[in-house]
């Protein structure tokens, strides 16, 4: 079993940008295959380098990110021009963004945006009467502000990323998935192993979800014991640790998160960000890179590339 390594020689800017660039690229590489079969991805594209993988489908042109890479840009450009965390400013651009109507959005999370009540409300509402609230779509959406608050300690960056959890996901389940995420970058962009910190992380989840991610983020887990769909907060986190541990580099470990099969996109995704911290930009293809755009519904058609979202990254870790 390979163990995943922060490669030492990758400086920090490096190691925020691979977390932000390799997010989005998990995300439009496993979009084409979301909700299919395990094991489809390595059945289309056995070899390694190949080339192509980045073929569309779905729905989804080659290379197009989807709503988890669109909301993290969201994040992260209110958190750059308001120059701290405006959680007002940032469910205004959610808003905006589900008003016109992206390609995808999760039933849960369009409900919040589009219920009508006020932002410190409508997922606390939505979880109220639905008592179901722990998909991963905070979870999904975490790389751009897990590197904008990497530089502060685990307590303030596991907080930045309940609240902003918060927004959409009124299931406390969903905070501390997030939390977690946000920790495990800070560490790795810190230079540390991610992984051998998990112990310590776990203590800093709330008590009456520790015993859940314990499972979950132990050693011997895989994918194979989840009890839940990994749309569900806690197996998508696991499901992306185990792929980090036990794989040797980026494009191993996005390749087994996507082979998973299920909710492809958001798996890869995170899977993306943790390895993207930990190995480096330079670690991630170039030809996935080459074809990745960001359209952004609600934000004047624009559409963001790898250099937009490398000066966002920068910016961010600035």
């Amino acid at each position: 079993m390979a163990t995943a390594t922060v490669t030492a020689t990758a400086t920090w800017s490096e190691r925020a940008a691979g977390a932000i660039v390799g997010s989005a690229v998990g995300d439009a590489l496993g979009a084409p295959f979301e909700f299919g079969p395990a094991g489809a991805f390595s059945a289309r594209f056995p070899v390694c380098e190949a080339g192509g993988e980045m073929c569309g489908g779905g729905g989804w042109d080659p290379g197009e990110a989807t709503d988890d890479t669109q909301m993290a840009v969201l994040v992260a450009e209110s958190l750059v021009e308001r120059g701290r965390l405006d959680l007002p400013d940032v469910f205004a651009r959610f808003q905006r963004w589900a008003a016109a109507e992206p390609k995808d959005i999760g039933l849960q999370t369009e409900d919040v945006l589009t219920n009508g009540m006020p932002w410190d409300l409508a997922a606390a509402a939505h979880f109220r009467t639905t008592v179901r609230a722990a998909g991963n779509g905070s979870l999904m959406r975490a790389s751009t502000a897990a590197v904008r608050f990497a530089r502060t300690g685990p307590h303030t960056t596991m907080d930045a990323a309940r609240r902003i959890a918060a927004l959409t996901h009124g299931d406390p389940a969903a905070w501390e998935g997030t939390a977690v995420f946000h920790e495990l970058v800070r560490r790795a962009l810190h230079g540390a192993d991610p992984l051998a910190a998990l112990p310590e992380i776990l203590d800093l989840v709330h008590p009456g979800h520790r015993d859940r991610y314990a499972v979950v983020l132990a050693p011997d887990w895989h994918p194979g014991l989840a009890t839940e769909f990994n749309g569900a907060v806690w197996p998508c986190l696991g499901s992306a640790v185990w792929a980090l541990r036990t794989t040797g580099g980026y494009e191993e470990a996005v390749r087994a998160a996507v082979d998973l099969g299920g909710d492809t996109d958001t798996v890869a995704a995170v899977t993306g960000g943790l390895a993207g911290a930990c190995y480096g930009l330079d670690a991630i293809p170039v030809r996935w890179t080459e074809p990745l755009h960001v359209p952004l519904p609600g934000s004047g058609n624009r559409v963001l590339r790898l250099a937009e979202l490398l000066d966002l990254a920068h910016r961010l870790a600035a």
